[in-house]
């Protein structure tokens, strides 16, 4: 447990340390360009605050900017820790001091059942964990004293008890802003980084159109965090008794408590699955975000299998789309790993090149514009996305308006070709089926946080059916969501897909590969696309996992459909399924492809 809380830190608490980006930019020594960082003070506090009902101690350290004081106000930046850290772990400890170095009054705390705070763990809910940051918020103001007395006045104010704040942070760190924002409407911006829209998406995916069947269980990902959580005695010796249920888990409230359990047994009876469908979505920004209202920079990693480009594709949409002030950046890294060479132009912590970095540039001129209210400053385009075939770091960054729309559409031929034109397409009909275990291969989610070697992606023969076109004529770079539309049959499933229980319906996993010349497969960030299938007599949309990926010329691009995925649960027995294609009536898939 210890070598694996270390390496999820180093994975998931990576977001947590980018939060020093979020900086009024420093002076600079002269002719340098190296950041003069100030003085401060470091104070440890707690807070007895409400919430959920229950009395909670939120333990938190408040950084004083040298010179700051009633007549010499700063704006505060409020940041709490990724899932499993404190306000002591190495990113949110360095996200307070690196905020008070630069002249903000800094507040970090351990989130609820974390560190040394009390209560359960609730997984960012806003009735929650929301509440419990308002409170602190409530000090920032001037309006709450903390449990020793201390109160504060030092904080740049809109008006009495409306305190000028920003929050950044990944991961958990990340949910808990727009949780926040959405109680809260006093914080004034939020960068939230590599994180969840609708955790029933985060941890048991459904990539079909119809939303309200089940997903497929990703447990590797959704056991890590739950031992992680379940194993705090170990992490944190003399626990709080708040923190400890006596009912269901020991350390996560009720309701999270069963949906574990659920998704672990491995059914989907009706009942149990809209409880835990309406759980997860509940404590998601997916059903809060209509009360988000204070302006969103949105960062996700393209090398994140846990919280995919989509999450924060439909944060951006609805935030967008009701208003709300809102960009999003796709960068190289997240929860999978990605890029941390600064010769790549991409942000490095440990290189201190946060003034530098294209990234670290975004967010310095988002919280110059809505913690400092300088209205001249540009925040940047709409979109940006990181490209990996740049090698000049001043160019790494593409920015759009917006994300690209599909726009080209290929067809699935019976002779295992993806062709340009319907016409083309060959009549012919294949077939695949599922072992009784695991034949595909696209991570080992839990192997690469505890440092073991991941074996490449494979496929076994007779599992999977594939479709690949010919070698490109030009290079063809795709940004953003692949959607393909399919029909199988399975005579098998169809028999049983309506029993009553979910798990009975045909699971099957849709991915894109670049196949070289010399025939070496790559499977794109490791990402793949699992759908539980609605109904098998009618055709289904499935919307891949979003990517940035350039296909070289004489590169081929290969669909794949597989039976399984060691990552993920499976199917329940042996479903056979035979896809077929004629010119009038085949599958498709579309890319979004930019610069033709």
């Amino acid at each position: 447990m210890p070598r694996f809380r270390t390496a999820l830190a180093a994975a998931v608490g990576t977001a947590a340390l980018a939060a020093p980006l979020a900086l009024a930019a420093p002076a600079s020594a002269a002719g340098t360009g190296t950041p003069v960082l100030g003085e401060y003070t470091v104070t440890a506090l707690k807070f007895t605050v409400e919430a959920g009902g229950r009395q909670c101690v939120v333990d938190a350290d408040l950084y004083r900017p040298a010179g700051v004081d009633a007549e010499h106000t700063a704006p505060a930046v409020l940041t709490t820790n990724g899932f499993g850290g404190s306000k002591s772990d190495g990113s949110t400890d360095a996200t307070g001091k690196a905020f008070a170095q630069r002249g903000y009054v800094g507040l970090a705390y351990s989130g609820l059942g974390f560190g040394k705070s009390g209560c359960l763990v609730s997984l960012d809910d806003p009735r929650i964990d929301g509440r419990a940051a308002s409170a602190l918020v409530d000090f920032l103001a001037g309006t709450r004293a903390a449990d020793d007395g201390t109160t504060i006045d030092y904080v740049t104010a809109d008006k009495k008890g409306d305190p000028r704040v920003g929050m950044i942070g990944g991961s958990y760190g990340g949910a808990i802003q727009m949780a926040t924002a959405a109680v809260d409407h006093r914080v004034d911006a939020l960068v939230p980084l590599i994180t969840w829209n609708d955790l029933s998406y985060s941890l048991d995916p459904q990539n079909a159109a119809d939303r309200d069947v089940p997903g497929v269980f990703k447990w590797q990902w959704t056991n890590g965090f739950y031992l992680m959580g379940e194993g705090q005695p170990l992490l944190a010796p003399s626990l709080d008794p708040s923190r400890i249920n006596k009912l269901g888990c020991l350390h996560f409230v009720d309701d999270a408590c069963a949906t574990i359990s659920t998704l672990n047994s491995g059914r989907y009876p009706a009942d149990r699955t809209k409880a835990l469908i309406d759980y997860a979505r509940g404590v998601s920004p997916v059903s809060y975000l209509k009360d988000v209202k204070a302006p969103t920079l949105l960062v996700q990693g393209q090398s994140d299998s846990l919280f995919n480009l989509n999450e924060a594709r439909a944060s951006y949409d609805t935030l967008r789309g009701q208003g709300t002030t809102t960009k999003m950046i796709w960068q190289s890294w997240g929860h999978s790993g990605g890029l941390t060479d600064p010769a790549s132009g991409e942000l490095n912590l440990g290189e201190g090149n946060l003034e530098t970095s294209y990234v670290g540039r975004r967010v310095l001129a988002w919280f110059d514009r809505y913690l400092h209210h300088k209205t001249g400053v540009d925040t940047g385009p709409a979109f940006a996305y990181y490209r990996d075939w740049i090698s000049d770091p001043d160019g790494t960054y593409a920015t759009a308006a917006g994300v690209p729309a599909l726009s080209k559409k290929l067809y699935l031929s019976g002779d295992g070709k993806l062709v340009d034109n319907r016409k083309k397409v060959a009549r012919g009909s294949r077939e695949y089926r599922n072992w009784l275990i695991p034949t595909s291969h696209s991570e080992s989610s839990l192997g690469g946080l505890i440092g073991l070697p991941d074996p490449a992606p494979h496929d076994t023969r007779g599992t999977y059916l594939d479709w690949t076109t010919e070698p490109l004529a030009t290079t063809t770079d795709v940004v953003g969501a692949p959607k393909a539309t399919l029909k199988v049959i399975s005579p098998r499933t169809e028999r049983v897909q309506n029993s009553g229980d979910a798990a009975d319906k045909l699971v099957l996993f849709a991915k894109l590969y670049d196949v070289a010349p010399d025939g070496t497969k790559t499977l794109v960030h490791r990402l793949v696309a699992p759908v539980r299938v609605p109904d098998v007599t009618r055709p289904f949309t499935v919307t891949l996992p979003g990517i940035v990926h350039r296909y070289e010329k004489g590169h081929r691009i290969q669909f794949v459909v597989a039976a399984s995925d060691d990552a993920y649960g499976g199917n329940k027995g042996i479903k056979p399924v035979t896809v077929t294609s004629a010119p009038e009536d085949t599958g498709t898939v579309e890319l979004p492809v930019v610069g033709q």
